[in-house]
């Protein structure tokens, strides 16, 4: 039987039934999706133990929000460097968990109980409902792609989004992983866009405007003929999951906002073969590009220094450790 969201290996003719057993002839169905990313099976929401402390929204999935302050105390400024190493530890473990043949549920299931081990509890479970423990988007998926009974294949790229909360903050950030024989184009749209990031990291100079990030990532991409992403942006993070910082990755004059030491902020653009717009599916999260063209994404938790930037989910053992650009 084909599960939901994998169609097999040989599809059928055009007027034969569609393999998804909907009784509907196949050009009619699923022909107009072939290739494409298709919605599986998504199982229950995964359980936390008693010890692990959680943010305020992990039972309800009501998000409350208040004024947290924009530049973080030196106590709060090192708790977050913490949560941006168990952060990058368990994007890497989970990076290196990826194969041909695995479900992501099957990702979901390893990458929460590598936050449960480390005392951690996964940001994204039951945020604002969110029902998994990471966000895995593949190919034309742009973001927060839920979990489900999807196979993975050889050839796809695969976005790892995650986030954990530990110490009373949240450590966030996410990289596009290679499966197996990937083609040159594709590869090429994965390297750029972790440059592109790198880009934006190396922009970020305290007296200096939030645009200065946008514009220098969208340079870069413009120059390599890629779309940048406008609907979903960098944000402020720290006690809370998302604060107001709003950071763009293209270049908007009104991006007035200016960089000072201590605010903590992401950067993580979204780098599209075609389309720079998005549509959603039905679940309310999944955002896939207008074009079915594949897009990336390269994301890490940045706190603005009195000469620059601290990468907080950088370092050694991260799945970005550096500017490409200056290998």
């Amino acid at each position: 039987m084909t599960i939901a969201g994998n169609p097999p290996d040989v599809l059928p003719q055009a007027n034969e039934p569609c393999w998804c057993g909907s009784g509907r002839r196949y050009k009619r169905c699923h022909r107009a999706s072939e290739g494409r990313v298709l919605p599986g099976v998504i199982s229950p929401m995964r359980s936390v133990p008693d010890h692990i402390e959680r943010p305020s929204y992990a039972a309800t999935g009501l998000v409350e929000r208040w004024d947290e302050p924009v530049v973080k105390s030196d106590e709060v400024i090192e708790r977050m460097r913490h949560a941006g190493r168990v952060a990058a530890e368990v994007l890497r473990l989970s990076g290196e968990f990826l194969r041909p043949g695995i479900t992501t549920d099957e990702v979901d299931e390893y990458t929460h109980g590598l936050f449960i081990e480390r005392g951690a509890y996964p940001s994204t479970l039951n945020y604002h409902g969110y029902p998994k423990s990471l966000c895995s988007s593949a190919n034309e998926v742009i973001c927060h792609g839920i979990p489900d009974s999807r196979v993975i294949r050889d050839g796809d790229i695969m976005n790892l989004d995650v986030t954990g909360f530990i110490g009373g903050v949240h450590g966030d950030t996410n990289a596009t992983f290679l499966i197996g024989e990937v083609s040159e184009e594709n590869r090429r749209l994965v390297r750029v866009t972790e440059e592109c990031m790198w880009l934006g990291i190396e922009a970020v100079r305290p007296g200096r405007p939030l645009s200065d990030i946008g514009r220098a990532i969208e340079e870069h991409a413009t120059a390599h003929d890629y779309g940048v992403v406008r609907a979903f942006i960098g944000h402020g993070i720290g006690e809370q999951f998302h604060t107001d910082i709003q950071v763009l990755h293209y270049y908007d004059s009104r991006a007035t906002t200016v960089m000072r030491p201590g605010m903590v902020f992401t950067i993580e653009p979204m780098i599209t073969l075609g389309s720079w717009q998005h549509r959603m599916w039905d679940d309310g999260w999944t955002a896939v590009t207008s074009d079915g063209r594949w897009t990336a994404q390269f994301e890490h938790t940045i706190l603005v220094t009195e000469d620059g930037a601290e990468v907080l989910t950088g370092g050694d053992g991260a799945v970005s450790a550096g500017n490409p650009l200056s290998l």
